[in-house]
């Protein structure tokens, strides 16, 4: 693993950040393990670095991509605003920025909670931590925005608008460290556009700080339409220092105090019975009623039929058996602090869509603290199983592609490598969503009344 050195090429010194994870060790809040250390003192190093940093002096957006002469004149005008806000340009060529980290391992190893306390302890006030999903679906959002925005096309007058680049600088003038969990790239939308938004991000000196459970070289692996997106890597590379953070041992996994019992087997006798006791027994310390929720999540309603204040009982085809995605996931977890999920299938490879959705909703309740009763066919390990074959939709798709018969055993769309992959994430997940430690920061009426005293 190579050392991470200071702009002037010096290492620097372990720092009080690093004093501090060493005092957490010494507690038993955490256990020992070089590989973290070693990783955490490069990100402390970094932290040292962004201290007094910002990116304003790379911040030059390019020429609007308007083409026509007689409707481009607010869209200039406003990039014009936009160059306005960064300093001009040096004389000379300024120094690189600081390289960011994109660190990767196996399911469970610690990367998002060393970039967490990272984050944390970075005394700049221009940064932003996300979840990957999160930041793709603003991405998506002000694209949506700016496309509205545009004068509206007059007959015979034709003009192309690339937002992406606008979008990138937006972003650029917010913030310059960008901290991202569980970077992952399975949807062809998203991959298409992360090579613009974020050469553009880096070369106006955003600052990038990711996790993800791939190496760079095997993100959108076997994805369609790979070849456009592979350049992007390379701009990963050259801007991120990459790092790889495997020790072989799943933390969530350790033994921990449980929560009581908060998985049950649809084969268990009472298992219904028991979920909907420990409803009604929530549903006590709740000012509301049972009853239906309408959710409003981009224009679109979606119902939850059976809700109590911070509560939800819902069912696994009521949450991922229509076409729900992260942000009606995000919706949920802003709203709900604790979700039954009744009636889990076995995810085999003909429900390839629902195993994506559940995973999906379980990155977004994790990385929000929401707590989860499950009622499943199978133990969490067991779930995913790797048979039922191609169905008629696949065979339609491939049809509709214009592909070979072949392809289906390439591309991670029909084989569904990418869910059996994200899945590992999703049973050390759960494991940790059953502890005690996990049930208590997920309340939320404690976690507010802890903080107020």
């Amino acid at each position: 693993m190579a050392a991470y050195t200071s702009p002037a090429g010096e290492t620097c010194a372990p720092s009080a950040t690093v004093k501090h994870y060493d005092r957490l060790v010494q507690h038993g809040s955490l256990r020992k393990d070089a590989q973290q250390r070693e990783v955490f003192l490069q990100l402390a190093q970094l932290q040292q670095t962004l201290k007094n940093y910002s990116n304003s002096i790379y911040l030059n957006p390019p020429p609007s991509s308007i083409n026509s002469k007689d409707d481009n004149y607010r869209l200039q005008k406003e990039n014009k605003d936009e160059r306005l806000s960064a300093k001009e340009e040096p004389s000379q060529t300024p120094p690189p920025p600081p390289k960011g980290f994109y660190i990767y391992g196996d399911v469970g190893t610690g990367k998002t909670m060393l970039m967490d306390m990272f984050y944390s302890r970075v005394e700049n006030p221009r940064k932003k931590r996300v979840h990957f999903n999160g930041f793709m679906l603003d991405i998506h959002k002000r694209i949506h925005r700016r496309k509205q925005s545009l004068p509206k096309r007059r007959l015979g007058k034709m003009f192309t608008y690339d937002p992406i680049s606008p979008v990138a600088m937006e972003i650029s003038n917010e913030t310059c460290l960008l901290c991202f969990d569980e970077f992952q790239v399975t949807d062809i939308a998203d991959a298409m556009i992360l090579k613009q938004l974020f050469e553009t991000l880096l070369k106006t000196g955003v600052v990038v700080v990711a996790t993800s459970n791939r190496p760079p070289a095997d993100l959108y692996k076997n994805g369609l339409q790979r070849d456009t997106f592979l350049p992007f890597i390379d701009v990963l590379k050259e801007y991120c220092h990459t790092v790889c953070l495997d020790s072989g041992i799943d933390y969530r996994r350790l033994d921990k105090a449980e929560a009581g019992k908060l998985y049950y087997l649809t084969e268990e006798p009472g298992a219904e019975a028991f979920l909907d006791a420990l409803f009604e027994e929530l549903a006590l310390t709740q000012k509301s009623v049972t009853g239906p929720r309408l959710l409003t999540v981009l224009g679109r309603d979606v119902t939850l039929e059976k809700t109590c204040g911070s509560i939800a009982d819902c069912t696994f085809d009521e949450l991922c058996g229509r076409p729900l995605g992260a942000s009606d996931y995000l919706e949920m977890a802003r709203l709900f602090d604790t979700v039954f999920i009744r009636h889990v299938p076995l995810l085999t490879l003909s429900l390839k869509d629902q195993a994506r959705r559940f995973t999906t909703l379980i990155d977004n309740f994790y990385d929000n603290k929401v707590r989860v009763v499950l009622l499943a066919e199978a133990p969490v390990e067991r779930l995913f199983v790797h048979s039922g074959g191609e169905d008629e939709r696949d065979r339609q798709l491939l049809d509709d592609l214009g592909l070979s018969g072949d392809a289906a055993e390439h591309l991670t769309l029909f084989t569904a490598e990418e869910e059996i992959f994200a899945f590992q994430r999703t049973v050390s997940r759960l494991t940790e969503m059953q502890t005690e430690l996990y049930w208590m920061e997920g309340d939320r009426r404690y976690y507010k009344k802890h903080v107020n005293t």
